[in-house]
This record gives structure tokens, sequence and C-alpha cells, in this order.
């Protein structure tokens, strides 16, 4: 399953909601969004719906790696997974977002803005 846009990305950054970490198994995630209708794919892929039908989760149904989050909240956006990239290092994040809900044994010293959740017209808590 491979994914291709030329879309500019709207957004960059990590990700520290709950929803996510249990998604994902990880501590934090990457994404990126760009335009949901911009996005061309290989294959076909498996929907995870979750959150009463708000989020869209899908996948690639061979492996089962997580590949986009769509959410009612950005109707235009789909979010891509940065570790999906051919070139994963290319990735350029430009903020942390549910920073209130970070996990306390995880530090982190990088100097990107901290938003206590998405920084739709917020101001950084940190």
């Amino acid at each position: 399953m491979r994914w291709e846009t030329d879309a500019p990305v709207l957004w960059a950054g990590h990700c520290h909601c709950d929803s996510c970490r249990r998604a994902t198994s990880a501590p934090f995630t990457s994404f990126f969004g760009v335009a949901r209708d911009s996005v061309r794919w290989s294959g076909t892929l498996a929907d995870y719906v979750t959150s009463g039908g708000k989020v869209r989760r899908q996948f690639c149904p061979a492996c089962g790696t997580q590949l986009t989050y769509q959410s009612e909240a950005w109707p235009e956006e789909t979010h891509l997974y940065a570790a999906t990239l051919d070139d994963p290092a290319q990735f350029s994040p430009q903020a942390h977002y549910h920073w209130a809900e970070r996990l306390p044994w995880l530090a982190i010293a990088d100097d990107l803005p901290k938003f206590a959740a998405s920084a739709d017209g917020a101001e950084p808590v940190a």
C-alpha cells in the first residue's frame, strides 16, 4: 500500500493525546495534514471508525500499518503518519499538540511550541 500527494503540508507536529497513543502503542505520534482530496492510494484501505463515528483511522489491510487519521473536526484534511514517508527524516515538525496529555516519564527537550490541545486559534502553553 502506497500513497502520494502534491498538496502542500498544512501543519506538521507531534500528537500526545491519549487516543493517538492507544492507536499507535507509542508515547506520541508524528503527523502532518494535507487536503483530504489530494491523497492518492495504490490500493484499498481498511477503515476503523471510533469516537462515536467522528474519527476514521485507515490502515493497510495486508500489514496493518496505520496510515491516516480523519476527523469530523477537520473535514477537509487527512492526517498522515510521518513514519509512512519514504524518507521519514524529511519530516519537519512545527509543534507539539495535546501537550496537556503528554506522559510524564518522557523528557522532551526541543524548542517547538507546545499546545495544550490542538492549535486551532490557541496560544502555546510552553
